[in-house]
């Protein structure tokens, strides 16, 4: 008897050698168990299901995450445009010294730009109608510097606007009142000339000389910019500036900038930062951002729960198929890859899909707003409800990410009970009764 045949039975009883993770066969197995059959087709549904709900929870968190970073981005962009990062107004005495300020603040390292204001309330009229409007009055080059207003002029020009002693307003205001270049709009101030009956109310027409927008209704429909000494006239403040605005190179580091210009100021004045101004619109979008990514990753997590309950039922249908599996020498391991392959090619497959979708849709929101208003007949973005004229959308590679690391996660985590379940059956139970 030669040793090959001695050796025999001893080969017969070894231990199955275990295959290498997720070898070519455990992959071969869990997608043909994603493949639907008449008998089974149930499984194959809610395998459907779990990654259609997987493709619509990613592609709604990616869509919903980049139109709160565009209303962020675009109302920072222009509150700040407009409003300046740091305003400094007087404490003790008025500011009659507003221009030796202004040369002190604008020497700071990491100031661009400095300008004197007047600012304050009237009501703006033309023949057509009135609205109350913010009065500003600003010196020409100032306001051509201004990054909300000097780019963005329509109609007429910034041209000798200390000249001409005209107005520069919104285009907003400007439609409301039925006003064009060349027509004049009568400001009314409460607060006017005293006289022996009382304070009478001012009243002073000016031509439209320049019409701006900056694309956010409120502002659109709001300011009215005057030249500075007409707006000191106007609001009885011959020599003075009752605030002095400031833009730094770096808005989100205020704190240290505050520290550079306080020093330069040399005289008591009250300093607010654009944060103070604009508190509760930024705490309201950071609040309700925070709860829609809450909201909108339950379907997410109630796609991944719809994993479980497909891959249990799979188990348990596939019973038989492990125990032969198990016999022929498959490992609990090779076992729990097959499952752990299934679940996760659902999980990974309606991720992918969905960034692509959410994508798409972020990167087209306005067109899909003109055709939802084209095809409804509605308006489902008021500029007079959003202070925006269009609906903004800014894609942060940051939020796709964090989004797709949590969908992996919960899909993976989903997969986990189903698979150590398959790989604990005991075959001779599973077959006691084939």
């Amino acid at each position: 008897m030669t040793a090959t045949a001695l050796d025999a039975p001893a080969a017969l009883h070894a231990p199955a050698l275990a295959t290498r993770p997720f070898a070519r066969f455990e992959w071969m197995v869990a997608l043909r168990y994603l493949r639907a059959r008449r008998r089974h087709g149930s499984i194959s549904v809610i395998a459907g299901f779990s990654f259609l709900g997987i493709v619509l929870g990613v592609a709604a968190l990616i869509v919903v995450m980049s139109v709160m970073n565009g209303f962020r981005h675009d109302l920072l962009g222009k509150i700040i445009g407009l409003n300046g990062h740091l305003f400094l107004q007087a404490a003790d005495t008025p500011l009659t010294d507003y221009d030796a300020v202004a040369e002190r603040v604008k020497k700071v390292q990491g100031v661009k730009l400095v300008l004197p204001l007047v600012e304050g309330q009237a009501l703006a009229s033309s023949p057509f109608g009135s609205l109350f409007s913010l009065v500003r009055g600003v010196r020409e080059a100032d306001l051509k510097q201004l990054p909300g207003v000097g780019g963005h002029i329509t109609l007429g020009a910034l041209d000798g606007f200390d000249q001409a002693q005209g107005a520069a307003i919104g285009a907003r205001l400007a439609e409301h009142l039925s006003l064009r270049i060349g027509d004049k709009i009568t400001l009314i101030a409460p607060r006017g000339a005293q006289t022996p009956f009382g304070v009478a109310p001012r009243i002073k027409s000016y031509p439209v000389v320049a019409i701006f927008q900056l694309g956010m209704y409120e502002f659109d429909n709001t300011f009215v910019f005057l030249p500075l000494p007409e707006a000191q006239a106007f609001f009885n403040l011959d020599g003075q500036a009752n605030v002095i605005e400031a833009f730094v190179d770096d808005p989100d580091h205020m704190d240290e900038m505050r520290e550079r210009i306080e020093p330069a100021l040399q005289r008591p004045m009250i300093m607010v930062d654009w944060r103070q101004r604009n508190q509760t619109y930024f705490e309201a979008l950071n609040v309700e951002r925070n709860v829609m990514f809450a909201i909108l990753t339950l379907i997410v997590l109630v796609a991944a729960l719809n994993i479980i309950s497909g891959l249990i039922m799979l188990v348990k249908d596939k019973s038989r198929d492990i125990a032969v599996l198990r016999t022929m020498g498959a490992t609990r391991g090779s076992v729990m890859r097959i499952f752990l392959i299934t679940g996760a090619t659902i999980g990974v497959g309606g991720t992918l899909v969905g960034v692509l979708l959410g994508l798409l849709v972020a990167h087209n929101v306005e067109a899909i707003r003109h055709g939802l208003n084209w095809l409804f007949d509605a308006n489902f973005f008021p500029a007079e409800a959003y202070f925006l004229s269009h609906l903004p959308s800014r894609v942060e590679p940051s939020d796709v990410i964090a989004v797709v690391i949590m969908t992996m996660a919960l899909s993976l985590a989903a997969t986990l009970y189903p698979s150590w379940r398959a790989a604990r059956l005991d075959p001779v139970e599973a077959l006691r009764y084939e």
